[in-house]
């Protein structure tokens, strides 16, 4: 199997403090049932063209272009070239800002995760440094990074041997919660439905394991496409019972308990806050 290939290469910097580092992705979707589309009359493949909006002739690659729409219809064309021209210092290096506490950064602004790894054995002392000194402080440093174009936020946290960093959202592309949350109504709850739900949550209560949560939909389509690949019927299944509206949420709290066994007295009457506990992968 090949070695993977790092999607970025460059230096991470620490004030004075430089290492060659290399950004690998930390997920992948490579793994997930996909289609193509086909001609039903041949089976063979499609393959999409691009075609010139007004004429509607098909654009060969070499007049193929980028340009931003000052107006409708109206564009200013961008060369490659050009756009190189806007350089900025992390283009090739992923320059430090700042280090916070990781529970300062809002979990909407999470987007996508790369693995950070060494480049080179003459960067590997001040990776191992800078790396550490996170991990003693507790802190997340921000940092800006360029690829694909775009210069993105990147935060980055001690990970095993090495580092996980993860590109944040800018502030203008996250919605206000309050353009969606204003019309959810706040009616006074009795104490003891809180109660009764929280004791669910006890009885629900575990620890996140990403291996216990299967892809069923994923499973589902594999069995569809190598059944008929062998030439078997598909055949729709009936569709499953809508979950009928609860009329006494009391008697539904008190059912969700029942359905598990055990009784409810003297539940819910004690409680403790805990502390939201972090899962990291040890070093």
């Amino acid at each position: 199997m090949a070695a993977p290939r790092a999607y970025w290469k460059g230096y991470l910097k620490l004030s004075l403090v430089t290492c060659p580092v290399a950004l690998f992705p930390a997920s992948s979707q490579s793994e997930k049932t996909r289609f193509h589309q086909i001609n039903r009359k041949t089976g063979n493949r499609l393959r999409q063209q691009m075609v010139d909006e007004e004429t509607g002739r098909v654009v060969e690659g070499d007049n193929k272009g980028r340009g931003y729409e000052l107006s409708h219809g109206r564009y200013v064309p961008i060369e490659p070239e050009e756009l190189e021209a806007v350089e900025v210092e992390s283009t090739h290096t992923i320059d430090i800002d700042k280090f916070v506490p990781e529970e300062d950064i809002d979990k909407r602004y999470y987007e996508r995760p790369y693995y950070v790894v060494p480049n080179d054995k003459s960067g590997e002392e001040a990776f191992t440094v800078i790396r550490d000194a996170m991990k003693d402080k507790g802190r997340v440093a921000l940092a800006r990074i360029v690829f694909a174009n775009r210069e993105h936020i990147l935060a980055i946290e001690p990970w095993g041997k090495g580092m996980l960093g993860t590109t944040l959202r800018y502030d203008y592309e996250i919605r206000d919660e309050d353009k969606f949350f204003k019309g959810i109504p706040s009616p006074r709850v009795p104490k003891d439905m809180v109660e009764l739900a929280g004791d669910i949550l006890d009885r629900k209560a575990g620890r996140f394991d990403a291996s216990k949560f299967k892809d069923e939909y994923e499973l589902a389509l594999r069995k569809l496409v190598k059944k008929k690949a062998a030439g078997k019927t598909i055949e729709r299944a009936d569709p499953s019972e809508k979950p009928s509206n609860v009329i006494n949420l009391m008697d539904a709290l008190r059912q969700s308990l029942d359905k598990k066994g055990g009784s409810t007295k003297n539940q819910g009457t004690k409680r403790k806050s805990t502390s939201r506990r972090k899962m990291r992968k040890a070093s």
